[in-house]
């Protein structure tokens, strides 16, 4: 396409700019609604005739996510477009003509009910996607989700802090206010018998002369408690009769230091933790961990703590599996393979019995690995985007939602109708 050029005049510049930046992009808009919907029929047409089966994928979304480099959750919105396409023909049209967006369709297709295609397609003409997104929750449903919120942990890393929301069930959560609120009275105990309010005498002068007083036991100090006491009195349980490790990775030449499949430490961290730690011995050869070889097919603790370090993830490309994982000898151990670090990777349980089913193939030395589909196609981490040769849809520009702000007291909702009788 050629490059954009501004009219010279001496009027309004800024009204007539906008309009020339306007009218571009409502062509690549037309354009790329147009786009989307051919993927879409792409990615229905692959999960109608189960084509992504052999391509080691673990769904079509994933497969999606892995072709077109996009994120997941556009690959989802991809899928949920596909699985209704049938449902909402004029809303597909929409898209093909380049009128309506993925987005938009994404929302009416992830909750809008059985019949509503005609009523959608002319609302999303000029209706915006937080729109189109109240006017699905708008719609009446006949038979509610009434499940209850379900217990969860949900684990989040923000840079150097690490975030747990934890949800909890009515006895449960009693359960762990009360241990939590046990724990975090003894600390205030511990601390007003170290530290006493009223010091008199010889005392006083003591606690004046050694400085301010720690700041009181917050309910953080209480739960690291908690978690602490559950190890102590789990520690004649444990396999091996110690507390639960945190492990870390230290160079001692370049004096660097990394948490187990976590983030660097500091300097000052590194310090503490080597100042009074137990040790656990790695040795090496060139670089590499030194396995159990022929000697055994299991891997151990230590092996598989470098495994993890190594990987990182499933090995498949377009995977990346971070939990569950498999330890996969590349050639087997019934067939002479050692376990060792060269001869071991971390796979997926889906992707390992898709191995062991013939559907993928895992080959060569761990730092050089070849993995092909059932065709015998390389698998790559690279998306499938490259140059266009083909001229872009030929669609009408798209001027998008008209941006006027909604009045739902006047909206009439999708009413959903019932089922035929067949009286």
């Amino acid at each position: 396409m050629a490059s954009t050029t501004y009219p010279s005049c001496t009027g309004n510049v800024v009204s007539e700019r906008l309009e020339v930046l306007f009218a571009e992009l409502a062509e690549l808009a037309g354009q790329r609604n147009a786009i989307d919907a051919r993927i879409v029929e792409i990615a229905a047409e692959m999960e109608h005739d189960g084509l992504w089966g052999s391509t080691g994928a673990r769904s079509v979304a994933a497969l999606v996510a892995w072709k077109l480099g996009s994120s997941s959750t556009t690959a989802h919105t991809i899928t949920t477009v596909a699985g209704r396409l049938q449902e909402f023909p004029q809303c597909a049209a929409g898209m093909r003509e380049g009128r309506l967006s993925l987005d938009q369709v994404g929302v009416i297709a992830a909750g809008a009910g059985q019949g509503s295609d005609a009523h959608y397609a002319e609302l999303a003409g000029n209706a915006s996607v937080n729109q189109l997104r109240t006017a699905v929750k708008l719609e009446p449903r006949p038979d509610p989700d009434r499940r209850a919120p379900q217990p969860s942990i949900i684990k989040t890393t923000d840079g150097p802090l690490t975030c747990w929301r934890i949800k909890l069930a009515g006895p449960a959560a009693a359960t762990f206010d009360a241990a939590l609120q046990s724990h975090h009275d003894a600390l205030i105990a511990d601390w007003k018998r170290d530290h006493p309010d009223s010091a008199d005498g010889a005392e006083g002068a003591a606690a004046a002369a050694s400085g301010p007083a720690p700041p009181l036991p917050t309910t953080l100090d209480a739960f690291t408690r908690l978690v602490e006491a559950g190890w102590d009195s789990d520690v004649a349980a444990r396999p091996h009769g110690q507390r639960t490790t945190v492990v870390v990775h230290l160079d001692v030449a370049a004096r660097i230091a990394a948490l187990h499949l976590g983030p660097l430490l500091g300097d000052d961290d590194r310090r503490y933790l080597t100042c009074d730690a137990t040790c656990e011995v790695w040795f090496e050869r060139h670089g590499q961990v030194i396995g159990a070889g022929r000697e055994t097919r299991l891997i151990n603790r230590r092996l598989r703590r470098a495994l993890e370090h190594r990987d990182r993830c499933c090995v498949v490309p377009g995977c990346g599996a971070t939990r569950g994982l498999h330890a996969h000898h590349i050639q087997h151990w019934e067939d002479g393979g050692p376990t060792d670090l060269t001869n071991l990777v971390l796979v997926c349980p889906y992707h390992h019995r898709l191995h062991h089913r013939g559907v993928i193939t895992i080959t060569g030395p761990a730092h050089n690995l070849v993995i092909t589909d059932s065709a015998g196609r390389p698998l790559s981490d690279a998306s499938l985007a490259r140059p266009p040769t083909t001229p872009p849809p030929a669609v009408a520009p798209s001027p998008g939602p008209s941006g006027e702000r909604a009045d739902w007291w006047w909206y009439q909702p999708f009413q959903p109708q019932p089922p035929p009788t067949t009286n």
